[in-house]
């Protein structure tokens, strides 16, 4: 089988934004979500700032009733309003608890890099320590086990499908969308929800901080911190968030009027395995361009065919080798290079939930038309100086944007892209 796929809904909570309108209005306008963060400078944090969702404790408030909340840390709670979200997108309503029907045909695959570590840090670590573990309670389990996002999500919505939770580091979010991709495409599955999440706490940003490899000079200018492409870069900003998507075989979203936003036509996943250059920490460079070469080969498009890339691009050294792998990958010189940008300019690195979200952003763009600028770098990198003029520095109206890259690069050498384009009937 080789089911065509879709996007017919999509959920977001990302520092700079909740819900598609604010989100596609927070691009359009270069809207930052980098604010400075107290606690970590109480914490003595060489960094001070992240890309946190804002009033989310009010949001989840109105999406879930007290008992549920109990369940509810803040991982979980940024996929699951986002799962909610991108359901209701999709034209689905939420089922009733009562409700005794399994839905057969949807599965749920929700990721996140890190999870739980604030529950397990505020809550478990602690009681445990001084011996009260009975006042744990029956709820901790669920919010600190890894795949306590999808089943939340699979329980709201009465999923019967596979219903799992993935981690490959920061490409988390993007193999979360390729894997239900691969399911709905060889006919394993109707739909799927998608995504990625990651919780806000500092006992998940501490060992990057001490790493050095997240933003220390910008404590006293939030907005200027996440600065993917600079020459001034130095370090990414630590966020947080979730986003979900819902995936749909073609044939199902047309036989019930669904709105489709996009297509996805190619995905790949694959690791540099910690050689030729590639460590725990750092890409190998063939394994990038292979990844990327196999999602176009993927799509049955000419390499020539891409009209944008959604980089990781996270604002640290990997930067200009990562451009340079897109040029090498794609053979495009600096003149016919694709448009580039970095939705981590806008809302830092939210680890396991940075591919969901940017996959949202990627998605919005081309049903929209438009691209969003990549903000903070002005002066753009002496080695990325050659492909400038291919990044746009404020909204551009791209209204013939039809095929967007989109990828995610992790922690252990390993990689994912993704291919959408723009829906067309024919």
């Amino acid at each position: 089988m080789n089911k065509r796929v879709v996007i017919t809904g999509m959920g977001v909570a990302a520092p700079n934004a909740h819900g598609l309108n604010n989100f596609e209005k927070a691009l359009r306008e270069g809207l930052s979500g980098i604010r400075f963060h107290p606690l970590l400078a109480e914490l003595k944090f060489g960094c001070q700032i992240v890309g946190v969702p804002e009033d989310f404790e009010t949001i989840r408030k109105s999406y879930f009733d007290r008992e549920k909340l109990m369940s509810i840390n803040d991982n979980i709670g940024y996929a699951s309003v986002s799962a909610v979200d991108a359901w209701r997108d999709a034209g689905f309503s939420m089922p009733d608890a009562d409700d005794d029907t399994v839905d057969w045909d949807t599965g749920v695959i929700a990721g996140s890099g890190i999870g739980g570590m604030d529950t397990i840090a505020l809550s478990v670590v602690p009681l445990v320590n001084e011996g009260r573990v009975r006042r744990l309670g029956s709820r901790v389990v669920e919010q600190v086990m890894n795949s306590g996002t999808s089943a939340r999500i699979g329980g709201l919505i009465g999923a019967g499908n596979k219903v799992t939770s993935n981690s490959s580091a920061c490409s988390t979010g993007n193999e979360a969308v390729i894997d239900a991709f691969w399911r709905i495409r060889t006919g394993l599955a109707k739909r799927m929800i998608a995504g990625g999440s990651e919780g806000a706490s500092p006992y998940i940003w501490g060992g990057f901080d001490a790493m050095r490899v997240i933003c220390r000079k910008f404590n006293e200018n939030p907005a200027a911190g996440s600065r993917p492409m600079s020459a001034t870069a130095c370090g990414f900003v630590p966020g947080a968030g979730g986003a979900m998507l819902v995936l749909e075989e073609l044939e199902t979203a047309l036989a019930r009027g669904a709105r489709i936003y996009a297509e996805i036509v190619g995905g790949a996943v694959n690791s540099g395995g910690q050689r030729m250059g590639g460590s725990m920490t750092a890409p190998n460079p063939e394994g990038v361009k292979r990844c990327i070469r196999d999602a176009v080969n993927d799509a049955a498009i000419d390499l020539a065919q891409i009209d944008a890339i959604n980089g990781h691009l996270t604002a640290t050294y990997a930067d200009p080798i990562e451009v340079r792998n897109w040029a090498e990958a794609l053979e495009r010189a600096p003149d016919n290079f694709p448009y580039i940008n970095s939705t981590k300019s806008l809302i830092g690195h939210c680890l396991g939930a940075a591919g969901a979200i940017e996959c949202v952003a990627s998605v919005l763009q081309i049903y929209r038309g438009f691209l969003h600028p990549s903000i903070n770098c002005e002066d753009v990198h002496p080695e990325i100086a050659p492909y400038a003029s291919k990044i746009p520095q404020s909204c551009m109206e791209f209204p013939e944007l039809k095929y967007l890259a989109k990828a995610g690069f992790g922690f252990g050498d390993v990689n994912s892209c993704i291919v959408f384009k723009k829906w067309e009937e024919k």
